[in-house]
């Protein structure tokens, strides 16, 4: 049986997709978007869908996320489960184009392209309902909050999701990627995105009269002293440097001290910044050199010292054996593909999910002049829809029949 896609499924994903365009929503907040998707894959019959997946509380008690979806096809025959990702989130960024179909949300737009890679899994699910596995059993998995990295780590710890989602052998995902050419596939085996995480140092001390700065406790000193210090702990900067295990960059995003008044000398302060490193261990010691160096300028200030972290994500490492099931896929199914020679600096909440299993992501490029993702005027090209569901086809054909 033929699973290819008609003319009048494809004008449909694009509707489906350019709909998703015009009404996102941010992370942890996705339930218009998840009914959406719940309603066509209700369409498509799959074996179960399970909802509501992935949610978590926020430390003051705010309950988020939960909008997580998995559908599977099962062959009712002994066989591995593989899993297909793609994620429901959009941006809080201002969409600057001329679209038909551009937001009509202020300050937010899919501009990453989830929005793209939610018709590739919807595509996929088509083409499994005319014909599902020979072995074994795939799921589709329609994540929330990747861009926060909450949403991996809600869904894989929610107990509904152990208990009612088939465990996978094998995970996989793509992400649109602009500046590669249109439909080409960069792929590596090992380190494939930089784990990352944001840290605030928050500093108190005593505000004072500006003219007696002496009788308060001011953290400008060691502000400076930590500002310094976390760029001292960079090392990956230098021209044409490899991303290795040494490679650790660490970005200060922001600082503030005390009020915008010229009358008080400050008592308060904060810095946060974005750590960067190709492997998790690597991160836990530069977590733990952050952390010295502010705990220390902190006490010799005087000051008290508090650390948040936000934003955790994983290292994503593609597993060799996912890895070479990709590459035969695209082998066979004639994609045009690149050897990634190191793995992306930007981070990827996928890498979660090497935790649990086998697992690659690969980079689908959408277009050498497309606008950088994040930016106002990024959108995903609807071209890509049909090969990214064909890709995902081959792959779990080739493992499952």
């Amino acid at each position: 049986m033929s699973t290819q896609l008609t003319n009048s499924e494809i004008n449909h994903l694009v509707t489906f997709r350019q709909a998703l365009h015009r009404r996102p929503d941010l992370s942890g907040f996705e339930k218009a978007t998840a009914q959406t998707v719940i309603e066509e894959l209700q369409k498509l019959s799959p074996d179960s869908i399970v909802t509501g997946l992935g949610p978590w509380t926020e430390p003051d008690g705010t309950l988020l996320g939960g909008t997580g979806i998995a559908a599977t096809f099962d062959s009712g025959q002994d066989g591995p489960t593989l899993l297909f990702r793609c994620e429901l989130d959009g941006l809080p960024i201002q969409e600057q184009s001329d679209l038909a179909y551009r937001s009509e949300l202020e300050t937010k737009a899919h501009l990453c392209g989830h929005d793209g890679h939610m018709a590739i899994l919807l595509a996929l699910a088509m083409r499994l309902s005319r014909q599902r596995p020979a072995s074994g059993r795939v799921v589709l998995l329609f994540q929330p909050a990747e861009e926060t990295g909450k949403g991996a780590s809600a869904l894989l710890r929610d107990p509904v999701f152990e208990g009612q989602v088939p465990k996978p052998d094998m995970a996989f995902a793509l992400h649109n990627l602009p500046g590669l050419p249109l439909g080409t596939v960069a792929l590596k085996s090992g380190a494939m995105c930089c784990a990352s995480r944001g840290i605030r140092i928050l500093l108190e001390g005593k505000p004072s009269h500006a003219s007696m700065p002496q009788d308060g406790i001011s953290p400008v000193e060691a502000m400076m002293t930590i500002a310094a210090g976390l760029n001292a702990l960079t090392n990956g900067l230098d021209a044409g440097q490899a991303l290795d295990d040494s490679y650790k960059l660490v970005t200060i995003t922001h600082m503030s001290v005390g009020e915008p008044c010229f009358g008080v000398a400050p008592g308060t302060g904060q810095i946060w910044a974005t750590l960067r490193t190709v492997s998790d261990d690597v991160m836990g010691s530069l977590v733990a050199s952050a952390e010295q160096l502010a705990t220390v300028a902190a006490r010799e200030a005087g000051l008290t010292l508090q650390i948040e972290q936000d934003d955790i994500f994983a290292a994503c490492t593609n597993a060799p054996e996912t890895t070479d099931l990709v590459a035969k896929a695209l082998e066979a199914e004639g994609i045009t593909t690149e050897e990634q020679s190191e793995p992306m600096r930007w981070s990827e909440d996928f890498g979660q999910f090497g935790h649990h299993c086998p697992s690659t992501l690969f980079v689908l490029g959408s277009g050498e002049s497309q606008p950088q993702l994040h930016n106002p005027d990024f959108d995903f090209p609807d071209s890509l829809t049909p090969s990214g569901a064909r890709i995902f086809e081959r792959i779990l054909r080739d493992r499952l029949g």
